[in-house]
C-alpha cells in the first residue's frame, strides 16, 4: 500500500556558480545545530575537495541530512539534502541526482537574477515534475532588486516550459551569510522561514514499504574501512543489514549480494543503521565491482528500475603516455597500464566521461562534456601523482539522418562592459556565432546572448578575458547538435619554440622577448620542442633560449646582471589547455606542466611543415 512518510523531505539545492548555494548549508546546518556549540566550522564545509575550495565551484554532488521539527505537528523531520554542481559541465552528477529528491530549492542572486548555469539543472528538475522553492540570497547587496530577480526568474519558469503548478512558486527570501530568512524583504532573525517552505512545499516520499526492494544506485563513495560505498534512494520496499539482496547490472544480469553494511546521513556524518525504508537516502557498503545505474533489488521478486540516462559528451582529448625528454623525473605514475587503469577507473564515478581506446597502446581518447569536465581530471590525476601528456580538445561530430554532419553548439551568455563589446561581437563572429540578443544591465555592463559551435569557443575564454581585461563574464550551456557551421579560423597567434636542452639563460630570452611574450624566467630547464612563448608572427619562431654570452677579453660575462626581463606569462592548467595548437600537446606532471611541439626536433618539423604546405598548393 502506497503511502506518505511524514518523517522525511528529500531535497536538492540548486544554483549557479558563486550564488551562495554552499554557504546556505552551512547556515542550514548550523541551525539545525549539527555541530556542537565549541565546534571550529571552517566555511563552505560542503565543498570538501581541494579543487572545489580553490576554484570556489561544486563538482560533485554530495549528500547531507538535518533534523528539526515540525512546528504544526510537534514530530521530527529528517530533510536530506543534495549539494549539486552549478556548472553544466558536471550535469552528469545533476542527472543522478535529481532522481533522489522530491523537490528543490532554486538560490537566485537578488542582484543578478537567474544565471545560465542555473537553466540547465532547472531543466532537470522541472522535466522529472518536481516542484521548486525560488530563494532570493544575497538581500544585502547594494544593487539588490528581488523584485527583478523574482520576474527573471518566472519568466525562466515559463520558458522551460514550466507547469500551471510549478510557476506557481512560493519565494523566500534570505542572506546566507547571516544565516537569515523571510517571506518578505524584512528578514527574521534565523532560517526558520526556510525550514516552514521546505516541510510545506516539498511533497513527502510517496512509497510502498511493504513492496519488494527497489534501490538504483546514483553515486559511489569510498569508506576507508568498508571499501567502496553506493549511494542511492529506496523507492520500494526496506532494506535491512546483513540480509540477501540482488544486484541487476545494466546488461540484464542478475548476481547475487548482501547488504552488509547500511548507512544514514545525519548531519556530515554517515550513522550506521540496521534498517532502512523505502523514501530514505541510504548508503550501502561492502559490494565489490557495483556501478552506478545499477538496481539493488528483492532476490524473490528482482525488478530494475530505469537506467540513469545522462547526455553524451560533447569535447574529447587523447591522454597518453609522457614521451617528452623529461619524463620519469617529476611522477609517480606515467606507464600506460597505470595511465589506462586510472581512466577507466574514473568512469565508475563520472558517469558523463567516456573512454576509448585507440590503435596506439599508450593513447586513450577521453570525451567529457566540456573543456573544464576534462580538466578537472587532468588536475585531479596530476595531483595524485600522474604524468601524461594532452592533445588539444575537439568537438564531436555526429552524422544526421539524411547524412550530414552535425556539430555541437552552445548557448553563450556574456556580460561586458559596453567598452570592450564590439571587440567581443567581432572576435565571436569570427568563431561563427549568431547573436540572439543583446541587452543593457542595471549595472552598466551589457549582456550579449550567442548561438556557436562548441569548435568556436575550444580556446575562447583565454582570448576573451584577454580583450575584456579580465573584466568580461563568461558562461555557456549546450543547445544540441546543429549542421555544421563552415571552418574557422584557429589560433591567430604562433609559438616561441626552444632549439636545444638546457636551462634557458638571461641572455638567450632577451633575443626571444623581442619576438612575443615568454611563458618561462631564466634558469628553467627546458628542452628541444618546448614552447617557451608566443608571437604575434604567423609561423612558429625556433630560439636558442639557452644561449650564454661568452668571456672575451673585450667583455665580461656579469654585464648579463643588468640585463632584465619583463615578467614571463605564468599561464592556469586551463589557459594552457586552451593556447595548444593543433600540432603541439600538454606535458602534465605533479609538478609543472609544459607545452611542447607534437614533433619535437626542430629539422624533422621544418620538413614535415613544408610537406604540409606543399600539398596544400598542389590542392
Amino acid at each position: 500500500m502506497i503511502k506518505a512518510r511524514n518523517d522525511i523531505r528529500n531535497v536538492a539545492i540548486i544554483a549557479h556558480v558563486d550564488h551562495g548555494k554552499t554557504t546556505l548549508v552551512d547556515g542550514l546546518l548550523k541551525q539545525a545545530r549539527v555541530f556542537r556549540e565549541n565546534q571550529q566550522v571552517q566555511e563552505r564545509v560542503m565543498d570538501s575537495n581541494d579543487l572545489e575550495r580553490e576554484r570556489g565551484i561544486t563538482i560533485l554532488a554530495k549528500n547531507t541530512a538535518i533534523t528539526i521539527p515540525d512546528p504544526k505537528t510537534g514530530e521530527m523531520v529528517k530533510i536530506n539534502i543534495v549539494d549539486t554542481p552549478g556548472h553544466a559541465d558536471f550535469g552528469g552528477e545533476v542527472e543522478r541526482v535529481m532522481n533522489m529528491v522530491d523537490g528543490v530549492l532554486l538560490l537566485v542572486d537578488a542582484a543578478e537574477g537567474p544565471m545560465p548555469q542555473t537553466r540547465f539543472v532547472l531543466k532537470k528538475a522541472l522535466e522529472m515534475g518536481h516542484k521548486a522553492i525560488v530563494v532570493i540570497n544575497k538581500m544585502d547587496r547594494k544593487d539588490a532588486d528581488p523584485e527583478r530577480a523574482v520576474n527573471l526568474t518566472f519568466d525562466l519558469f515559463i520558458e522551460l516550459g514550466a507547469s500551471d503548478e510549478q510557476a506557481d512558486f512560493p519565494i523566500i527570501y534570505c542572506n546566507a551569510i547571516t544565516q537569515q530568512a523571510g517571506t518578505t524583504f524584512d528578514l527574521e532573525p534565523n532560517l526558520q522561514p526556510l525550514f516552514n517552505a521546505i516541510l510545506e512545499n516539498v511533497p513527502p516520499p510517496m512509497v510502498d514499504v511493504d513492496a519488494p526492494l527497489q534501490l538504483l544506485v546514483t553515486n559511489l563513495g569510498y569508506d576507508d574501512y568498508r571499501g567502496v560505498t553506493a549511494v542511492g534512494r529506496i523507492h520500494a520496499g526496506k532494506m535491512v543489514a546483513g540480509a540477501p539482496i540482488v544486484r541487476m547490472l545494466k546488461n540484464g544480469t542478475v548476481v547475487t549480494e548482501r547488504a552488509r553494511y547500511l548507512y544514514v546521513y545525519q548531519g556530515l556524518e554517515k550513522v550506521e543503521v540496521d534498517m532502512v525504508l523505502a523514501g530514505d537516502i541510504v548508503a550501502i557498503a561492502g559490494l565489490e565491482g557495483i556501478n552506478i545505474g545499477e538496481t539493488l533489488a528483492d532476490p524473490i521478486n528482482p525488478v530494475a528500475l530505469p537506467i540513469i540516462q545522462v547526455e553524451e559528451p560533447t569535447v574529447r582529448m587523447t591522454f597518453s603516455v609522457n614521451t617528452s625528454p623529461f619524463s620519469g623525473r617529476e611522477g609517480k605514475w606515467g606507464t600506460s597500464r597505470k595511465l589506462r587503469d586510472r581512466l577507466f577507473d574514473e568512469l565508475k564515478n563520472n558517469v558523463a566521461l567516456r573512454v576509448d581506446e585507440t590503435e596506439s597502446p599508450d593513447t586513450f581518447l577521453v570525451s567529457g562534456r566540456g573543456e573544464l569536465h576534462l580538466a578537472i581530471l587532468i588536475e585531479t590525476m596530476r595531483r595524485e601523482g600522474y604524468e601524461f601528456q594532452v592533445s588539444r580538445p575537439e568537438a564531436i561530430f555526429k552524422t544526421g539522418v539524411n547524412g550530414e554532419i552535425l556539430e555541437p553548439f552552445e548557448d553563450l551568455h556574456i556580460d561586458t562592459s559596453p567598452d570592450s563589446v564590439g571587440t567581443v561581437v567581432e572576435m565571436l563572429g569570427n568563431r561563427r556565432g549568431k547573436m540572439l540578443d543583446m541587452v543593457n544591465n542595471p549595472d552598466n555592463t551589457v549582456h550579449l546572448a550567442y548561438l556557436v559551435p562548441t569548435r568556436g569557443l575550444l580556446g575562447f575564454r583565454y582570448q576573451f578575458l584577454t580583450a575584456t581585461r579580465g573584466m568580461g563574464v563568461l558562461n555557456t550551456l549546450f543547445h544540441g547538435y546543429l549542421p555544421l557551421a563552415g571552418p574557422i579560423t584557429a589560433r591567430a597567434t604562433s609559438s616561441i619554440v626552444a632549439w636545444e636542452t638546457g636551462p634557458s639563460s638571461t641572455y638567450g630570452l632577451k633575443n626571444a622577448e623581442e619576438r612575443g611574450v615568454l611563458f618561462i624566467g631564466a634558469g628553467v630547464e627546458v628542452y628541444e620542442g618546448m614552447v617557451v612563448g608566443e608571437t604575434q608572427r604567423p609561423d612558429d619562431i625556433t630560439v636558442n633560449v639557452c644561449k650564454k654570452k661568452h668571456l672575451t677579453n673585450m667583455r665580461s660575462s656579469n654585464k648579463d646582471i643588468e640585463i632584465r626581463l619583463t615578467t614571463p606569462l605564468i599561464m592556469s592548467l586551463d589557459q594552457a589547455i586552451e593556447y595548444l595548437a593543433e600540432d603541439e600537446l600538454l606535458e602534465v606532471t605533479p609538478l609543472n606542466f609544459r607545452i611542447r611541439k607534437r614533433i619535437l626536433e626542430t629539422e624533422e618539423r621544418g620538413k614535415q611543415t613544408k610537406k604540409a604546405k606543399e600539398v596544400l598548393a598542389d590542392s
